[in-house]
């Protein structure tokens, strides 16, 4: 039966390779010349023969004189093929025979010019050994790129993240939830409410411009701030009574005008005239008033119709620096604008709050308005006259949800018989519209502690944002607040409960939570990241 060649009778090679592979020869391992291919004689000294190791089966290789044969250490005999010839003086090791058939072919050929070549197998059909360097460029390359990849990796992995972003889907403005409130107003003349810092809470009546008596004084008052301004203190410049003064006085005693004494030759200061003007509504400080500040009550006029032109008071004319004359019109709306300005100046705002005021001739004189410390009021100006009824221009403190807030109303033309009559009415009216305003103002929940955005990472992770409470705010139901949100401290990434930002509403501020934390962005999104 013929054996199946083994794993190393390779075509084209006639020196069968040891199993171990490596090509160098084993210590002790005889040098066997090589022929020459002619068959002449062997050249230069004789090399070493490779022993192999034994493998089970095949004849062992003759070991050298004197030493002992290893059992089992030479492969078994091929049929046909001669077997390897041992190095002379060598003994055969049993178990290591020649394959019968075979030529025998030394472990290593001598080279021309008595060179052996020692290791590797030599190129076959050539008796050259191999080209060691043939390898190397291609080695030296991959070193390099292997290290420009790890350069490049490295700067990739050492690059700072970018920031993660917060996105809400919050309206810039939200309305208070809830029914619309339902205020008394009056089923006569107009009415208007504003609560400074929030807006406007409503009105009745409509626009259209009827009498408003001595309200117009209001105007008065803030034209000759305009050109004779006051600080604090100040009691400004004085004036001195003149006889045209004391005659207009006297002509206005018969109407039943509201009136202060005068006599010619008195001196009143600027503080003195106004409180004249606002605190007895004297019609008579009025006229000295415009006379002294813009030469003529015609002039005077023009500056009080200019100053409404400015603030936007559309339906209002004044004909007259007092309000006594019908044909000097206006609406609530209108002059509740004008009251709004008129508060932001402390001498005014001191003035329409005194009950009373002292004079250097008339003495002590009261104020028309009789709700001045009730319910919070501190001003502004009463006005009555048989064309505009009853009329008051109010303002009035309200404390809501730890907010110090201001209403800002008004109340015209009411029915009355007389000048006290119509105050009265009014006054009620004025009562009822400010505990509706109490019970309406008040803290509502603009936004729940629920979901209301997404901070997202530029890896692609995402997670919900909440207020880390309920947001309430002072108003009332419909009122429409502005909401900003503002983002702090975002990093590459956020922690579960991490403050994201401030969602902000009426002066009131929440801060925006992560509901969850975004986690740490995977290697290859690292390696791969373009941005």
């Amino acid at each position: 039966m013929t054996q199946a060649a083994e794993p190393n009778d390779r075509a084209g090679r006639g020196t069968p390779v040891p199993p171990e592979g490596r090509g160098r020869p084993a210590a002790g391992s005889a040098r066997v010349p090589v022929p020459p291919p002619d068959g002449g004689a062997p050249a230069g000294p004789p090399a070493r023969a490779v022993v192999p190791p034994p493998v089970p089966g095949r004849a062992a290789v003759a070991p050298a004189p004197g030493r002992a044969a290893v059992p089992g250490s030479a492969p078994p005999p091929v049929p046909g093929r001669a077997a390897v010839a041992p190095a002379p003086g060598r003994a055969v090791v049993p178990g290591s025979a020649a394959t019968p058939g075979r030529a025998t072919v030394p472990a290593a050929a001598a080279v021309g010019g008595g060179s052996t070549y020692r290791g590797r197998n030599p190129v076959p059909g050539t008796g050259e050994p191999p080209a060691r360097k043939r390898g190397l460029p291609a080695l030296l390359l991959a070193v390099l790129v292997v290290g420009l990849l790890g350069a490049g990796t490295t700067a990739q992995l050492v690059r700072d993240l970018p920031a993660a972003t917060l996105s809400t889907g919050l309206a810039t403005t939200v309305r208070i939830p809830g029914a619309a409130p339902r205020i008394p107003w009056p089923a006569e003349g107009s009415a208007e409410l504003m609560i400074q810092g929030l807006g406007r809470l409503g009105g009745s009546g409509g626009g259209t411009a009827r009498p408003i008596g001595s309200v117009a004084k209001v105007m008065t008052a803030y034209v000759v701030l305009k050109s004779h301004p006051l600080d604090g203190d100040e009691e400004g410049p004085t004036l001195t009574v003149t006889a045209a003064d004391v005659a207009d006085y006297r002509s206005r005693i018969p109407s039943g005008q509201a009136l202060v004494q005068v006599v010619e030759g008195e001196r009143l200061t600027e503080r003195d005239a106004l409180e004249a003007l606002l605190v007895p509504s004297a019609n008579n400080i009025a006229h000295q008033l415009a006379v002294w500040t813009a030469g003529d009550v015609d002039a005077f006029v023009e500056r009080m119709n200019a100053a409404a032109d400015e603030l936007g008071m559309t339906g209002t004319d004044y004909t007259d620096p007092s309000g006594f004359l019908p044909t000097t019109v206006s609406t609530a709306a209108d002059q509740v604008k004008l009251a709004q300005e008129v508060l932001k100046s402390e001498v005014l705002a001191d003035i329409v709050a005194m009950p009373e005021a002292q004079l250097p001739v008339a003495g002590r004189v009261h104020n028309h308005n009789a709700l001045l410390g009730v319910d919070g009021v501190f001003g502004i100006k009463t006005g009555s006259t048989d064309e505009a009824g009853g009329n008051l221009l109010f303002a009035a403190r309200l404390a809501v949800g730890g907010r110090k807030l201001v209403i800002v109303g008004a109340v015209f033309n009411q029915p009355g018989t007389d000048t006290s009559g119509q105050l009265a009415a009014v006054n009620r009216v004025v009562r009822k519209l400010l505990a509706a305003v109490r019970a309406t103002v008040r803290e509502y929940p603009l936004l729940a502690a629920a979901p209301v955005g997404t901070v997202r990472t530029a890896w692609g992770s995402s997670v919900t944002v909440t207020p880390a409470s309920p947001l309430r705010v002072v108003g009332w139901p419909g009122l429409a607040v502005p909401v900003t949100t503002t983002t702090t401290g975002l990093g590459a990434q956020v922690r579960a409960g991490q403050a994201v930002g401030e969602v902000q509403a009426s002066g009131v501020r929440v801060p925006l939570r992560a509901d969850a934390g975004t986690g740490t962005p995977s290697l290859w999104w690292r390696l791969t990241r373009r941005t």
